[in-house]
């Protein structure tokens, strides 16, 4: 398998993890150990790692992306003799996944604009709702590999945008019901538009259930918590907006999350050890999780 790789590489340069499973059409396990475990290989990784929950996984705490996907999408794998080609390779494709990230930004902040134009009131939102926008796209690490939808199967465009939108006490119910169906609507739209095709995660719920979850006591209340984390400000006010973050580090949810984040760094260092020293028959009947683990998505269901 080696001598395949260091081939294809010679004759084509530096390639993804993706690139060279599409040419060789091998396991992607057994790629991926053959390009870690070779000393004539090169992986560049691009990027970074960051926290995901994970409920198959002890302590729910994982990294994203996971092994899988950080070797397909956001590693180069060249010869080690052939640098300036490597890092070449590694510009190209750390360009192309900012330019997915701003599009996907640009994207989240049209939807919005659509819901509001849609919408009978759209100042009360200003004023008493704020929009975060979480998940691969707040980290620069958004890509576009066509995925399955998880409700209907259909293909979409690489990371999904990951919308939360939270209200405030005296925000009218009716009117957060009608917000709800409107950003639904919109989801199913973006979904089926050929040219888009892409997969909206969304949430609206009021400052009292933000209240709850900040117990982080249960598995979705750990998950919700964490997005509010990560999430960045995208619309609406944004004094509400930092209430939100002043609650999570008041309550200690932060430092929770760090915590959590510390532990995944080290079990992403064990996982690693063990996919490249275990038999890999052995890995495929009880390990092959940690190479691809399950898909975060509690709160947005």
């Amino acid at each position: 398998m080696e001598e395949k790789i260091i081939t294809l590489l010679k004759e084509k340069g530096p390639l993804t993890g993706a690139e060279i499973l599409k040419d060789l059409g091998d396991d992607p396990l057994l790629l991926w150990r053959v390009c870690k475990l070779s000393k004539n290989l090169v992986i560049q990784t691009i990027g970074r790692r960051y926290l995901r929950l994970d409920f198959e996984i002890e302590g729910f705490a994982r990294l994203s992306p996971s092994i899988l996907r950080e070797f397909l999408t956001y590693s180069v794998i060249g010869m080690s003799w052939d640098r300036d080609s490597l890092i070449s390779k590694v510009d190209e494709i750390a360009s192309h996944i900012l330019e997915v990230s701003v599009a996907k930004l640009k994207l989240a902040k049209n939807i919005f604009l659509s819901v509001l134009g849609r919408l009978e009131n759209d100042t009360i939102i200003k004023d008493q709702a704020c929009v975060l926008l979480a998940g691969d796209i707040v980290y620069g690490m958004a890509h576009d590999v066509p995925r399955p939808e998880r409700s209907t199967g259909k293909l979409v465009k690489g990371s999904d945008i990951d919308l939360v939108v939270v209200v405030d006490e005296l925000f009218p119910g009716d009117f957060m019901k009608r917000m709800d169906e409107v950003i639904y609507q919109e989801k199913q739209k973006v979904l089926m538009t050929p040219h888009l095709r892409e997969e909206i995660d969304y949430v609206v719920k009021d400052l009292a259930r933000v209240r709850e979850q900040m117990h982080f006591d249960t598995f979705k209340h750990m998950v919700a918590c964490k997005i509010l984390q990560e999430g960045t400000f995208l619309y609406g006010a944004e004094n509400l907006f930092r209430e939100i973050k002043a609650m999570l580090l008041d309550r200690g949810v932060s430092e929770k999350l760090s915590q959590m984040e510390k532990r995944a760094r080290i079990s992403r260092i064990s996982a690693e050890a063990y996919l490249l020293a275990e038999d890999p028959d052995k890995i495929k009947h009880e390990g092959l999780s940690l190479f691809y683990p399950s898909e975060e998505s509690e709160e947005f269901e």
